[in-house]
């Protein structure tokens, strides 16, 4: 063969591997689905073809059902590989916030109406009583899984949400989904570029009032926020909502809402729950040089820490 044929053939090679990468390409189209799972709306946006509509679908919800039925309330499995490892995640984050992200708050949530919504305030010495059984120094990691003491009870609620959207998106990118989003209740992660092919825009909703306070540009970043909005009761004028200082056992009201902003969702979910009680939020950030967070404070001033979370206000 020629020298002059085979630079035909390879330059054919080259236009047929170009025309085939452009029409796989064409075929992508944005889609748009809602599904639902831990008692809220999941909103999900991808850029695929349509004959992965559904292999997505039961991708997200292969991973949500598995988090829910290992971590929703009530859930009394100690011993599964995935529950110790979540574990594991959780008793770092305690330990590096010192202690004001806990998922033993189980007893306090439970002692204050939330888990029933029967709500009510305490007398204080019942709040006392329950105190003891708060701390995640006081598990033990045996032979055969978590061992707690008796009447300690566990609250995922801050971290398992957040770590899901984590095992979904990996989920979805290691299936070549190379631009998304996935939102739930508020738990959210985002890669590649929008439609628009920009960063994405993300609104963060303004505690007290309708709409947002401000819109956020970001891609490849999760982003959670914790806020006394969410789930509350008033009694004689007074806010408890279903944020617990570990320390003392009341709700904390500090603050309205801490968003956070970094690389792994489940991290953003555990320390928006950490710096809504943290007298010491500083400290806590210095330790996760990758987060940014925004706080309004208990008089609705607004304030950011950490990575610049790049903030624009409406």
């Amino acid at each position: 063969m020629s020298t002059q044929s085979l630079a035909r053939k390879r330059f054919s090679l080259f236009i047929f591997l170009l025309a085939a990468a452009v029409t796989c390409r064409v075929k992508e189209r944005w889609q748009s689905y809602t599904l639902f799972f831990f008692d809220t709306v999941c909103d999900v946006e991808i850029l695929c073809q349509a004959a992965q509509i559904r292999a997505t679908q039961e991708e997200i919800s292969r991973v949500f059902t598995t988090v829910e039925e290992h971590f929703s309330p009530g859930r009394q499995d100690f011993s599964s590989p995935l529950v110790l490892e979540l574990f594991q995640e959780s008793r770092q984050v305690y330990l590096n916030t010192g202690g004001y992200f806990d998922i033993t708050v189980g007893p306090l949530v439970e002692l204050w109406g939330f888990s029933s919504r029967a709500y009510h305030v305490p007398r204080p010495e019942d709040i006392k009583a329950v105190l003891p059984l708060v701390g995640m120094e006081k598990i033990r990691l045996g032979a055969s899984g978590l061992v707690l003491q008796s009447g300690m009870k566990l609250d995922w609620g801050g971290i398992a949400i957040g770590w899901a959207v984590d095992r979904a998106v990996k989920a979805l990118r290691d299936r070549g989904i190379r631009c998304g989003f996935i939102n739930v209740g508020g738990d959210l992660y985002c890669w590649g570029s929008n439609p628009d092919n920009k960063d994405w825009r993300v609104g963060i909703q303004h505690p007290r009032q309708k709409g947002y306070l401000g819109v956020l540009s970001v891609s490849n970043t999760g982003v959670a926020t914790s806020g006394d909005y969410q789930k509350y009761f008033e009694r004689n004028g007074i806010r408890y909502c279903h944020i617990f200082n570990p320390t003392t056992g009341y709700p904390a009201t500090e603050r309205q809402s801490v968003t956070v902003i970094g690389p792994l969702t489940m991290l953003c979910d555990a320390l928006s729950t950490a710096l809504f009680i943290s007298p010491e939020p500083e400290a806590i950030l210095k330790r996760y040089p990758e987060y940014g967070a925004i706080f309004v404070n208990s008089r609705g001033e607004v304030a950011t820490m950490g990575k610049s979370p790049g903030l624009r206000s409406f």
